[in-house]
This record gives structure tokens, sequence and C-alpha cells, in this order.
């Protein structure tokens, strides 16, 4: 009997030995750092390849009006006679990232042009555009497009707007939907 109690003794000190043991171990752990990225890209970008121009033309006794499409065909009307100099619609290339969506927002006002000699000035309304000024009509199917836009442009008498070049800026937007 005495061997059975020592034995059961002896398994009685290894369990506890070994669970003391256990105890004492730190527990099994590991800190790993982890890292974050993040990349803010333009969604959009312009910039204008061509500038908006009705070229050479002239006034006759009522004035009238230059219509210059977005396809860069021009019609009059009034008595203005259309000249032999160019005209071209302004083109914008526009990029980003592929698939994007825009929209175009051309001037809702008048928009003038000023004589280089003197203060006398015309008006440019009635903004067009290709695609049109739509939301998200603009789409970048590879990454880019070409918008193109035309404008009305209004003429006085020669009085009115005398021989000379005559100048302006407008603003286009171009917003990601």
């Amino acid at each position: 009997m005495k061997r059975l109690g020592i034995r059961s003794i002896s398994l009685i000190t290894l369990y506890l030995v070994f669970a003391f043991a256990a105890e004492a171990q730190p527990a099994a752990s590991s800190t790993v750092t982890g890292h974050i990225t993040a990349e803010v890209i333009s969604t959009l970008t312009a910039i204008e390849t061509t500038q908006l121009s009705f070229g050479r033309f002239s006034p006759g006794p009522q004035g009238g009006k230059l219509i210059l499409t977005p396809e860069s065909s021009i019609s009059v009307m009034g008595s203005v006679w259309p000249g032999s100099g160019t005209h071209s619609a302004a083109s914008f290339y526009v990029t980003g990232d592929p698939g994007v969506a825009y929209t175009v927002s051309l001037p809702s006002d008048p928009v003038t042009i000023t004589h280089l000699g003197s203060a006398r000035t015309m008006t440019v309304e009635e903004w067009r555009s290709v695609p049109e000024a739509e939301p998200g009509a603009g789409v970048l199917e590879n990454g880019s497009q070409v918008v193109y836009v035309g404008a009305t442009l209004n003429v006085g008498t020669l009085n009115d707007n005398p021989v000379g070049v005559y100048t302006g800026t407008y603003n286009i937007t171009f917003e990601f939907n």
C-alpha cells in the first residue's frame, strides 16, 4: 500500500509542479506594428488647349451677333460681315481617374471683352459646351476628355465697336460628381 500512496503522491506532485510552472510563465503574446496608407488624388484637372476666338469680322450699320458653336462653326445674325480670319471654339483637356463623371459649369452672366486701345466693349453670352453643361454629362472614359466651348458675341455698330482687338477672360468650372 505504501507503494500506491507514493505513486499517488508522485503524480500529485508532478501535477502541481506543472500547474505552478504553467502559471509562472508569461502569457504568449506578440505586438506587431501595422501600417496605414491613403493617397489623395486629384479627381480632375483641366487646361485650356484652344482659346475661344470669334476671328475677324466687320460690324454693319445695325450690329448683330456672331454665334460660335462648340463644334467651331460660326453663324451671323444682323448686319455683321464675317471676315476671312480663323475662328475656333475653346477646348479644354480634362484629366483624372478613369470613369470619373463630372459637370461643366459655364458662365451664367455675360462676359465683357474690352478693346485694347479704348474702353469700348462687347459682351459674350449664351455659352454652350460639348459635353453639355448638365450634371454628370462628362465622363473620363480613359482618364481624359476634351471639352469644347462656344458662345455668342454681341456686336455693336462700327461706332460702338471700333476696329481693333478685343480681349477678356471667363471662368469655367469642372466639378467631380
